[in-house]
């Protein structure tokens, strides 16, 4: 039975909010210099992962939904009034009928070299952890000894044992006070997993001093006291938030494609 279930979990439904407005990129999503528009590149990624049964794509945006609908995405129309991608997941999933219990993948709309394997091992750090108080699960790639740790556009995450996170920040950490070599860091990676009526709780909760002080919506599970699960998975993606990263994508999905 327990294996029963755990399988049945695994089966899960990701959404991927998709806003055509952005104040660095405008019309991010439908950029199309490889021939098909970005957010094609974001669903075809998540397509592949194993642990969704269902992949859809919510927008308030009618041009959005017909570049969707003509690749073949199931798509959902939401308000335009949402402050961000999980409230309007949230509405998405209330339109859809899901019960409580689904399990629910938030995915980016902004990164088309997402590994299927990142949201596999987010489900399957959450699926594993839940038990234990995880109500949120994500992922993390192990950064490389070159990478800039300080770097505030890269949020870095810490971990206990059982890969539970303990914090997530801009600044570098761990901080290595005595400059001693060797120390790992993971670097976060925007996926989360949780079931839909955490999702529907997540709303509800009031923002607290460290999420507005680092811009980490994450951080408002932790403070109010949940536990957020964290898969490893090396990756090197990165999001789209400029017309020069966008410009650097085509490049290297030119490259690839010889």
């Amino acid at each position: 039975m327990a294996e029963h279930r755990a399988q049945k979990d695994a089966e899960c439904v990701g959404f991927i909010p998709a806003r055509l407005g952005s104040t660095r990129f405008p019309g991010k999503v439908l950029a199309d210099a490889t021939g098909r528009p970005l957010i094609r590149h974001v669903w075809e990624s998540a397509m592949r992962a194993a642990s969704l049964s269902r992949v859809v794509i919510a927008t308030d945006d009618e041009r959005v939904m017909a570049a969707a609908t003509a690749f073949g995405a199931e798509t959902v129309m939401t308000s335009a009034a949402h402050p961000n991608g999980t409230s309007r997941i949230a509405e998405a999933a209330a339109k859809l009928g899901l019960d409580d219990d689904q399990i629910v993948v938030n995915i980016q709309g902004d990164e088309p070299e997402l590994e299927a394997g990142v949201i596999d091992q987010s489900v399957r750090a959450f699926v594993s952890l839940e038990a234990s108080g995880a109500r949120v699960g994500t992922c993390a790639s192990p950064m490389d000894p070159g990478d800039d740790a300080g770097d505030p556009n890269v949020v870095k995450v810490v971990t206990d044992r059982r890969g539970m996170a303990l914090y997530f920040s801009r600044a570098t950490i761990p901080f290595d006070r005595d400059g001693r070599e060797g120390v790992m860091r993971l670097r976060h990676i925007g996926v989360y997993v949780y079931r839909r009526a955490f999702l529907e709780e997540y709303l509800r909760m009031e923002p607290t001093a460290a999420e507005s002080a680092e811009q980490l919506e994450q951080l408002r599970v932790l403070q109010h006291g949940h536990g957020i699960a964290v898969g490893v998975f090396k990756t090197r993606q990165t999001g789209i938030d400029t017309p020069e990263q966008y410009a650097a994508f085509v490049e290297r999905w030119r490259a690839r494609r010889g």
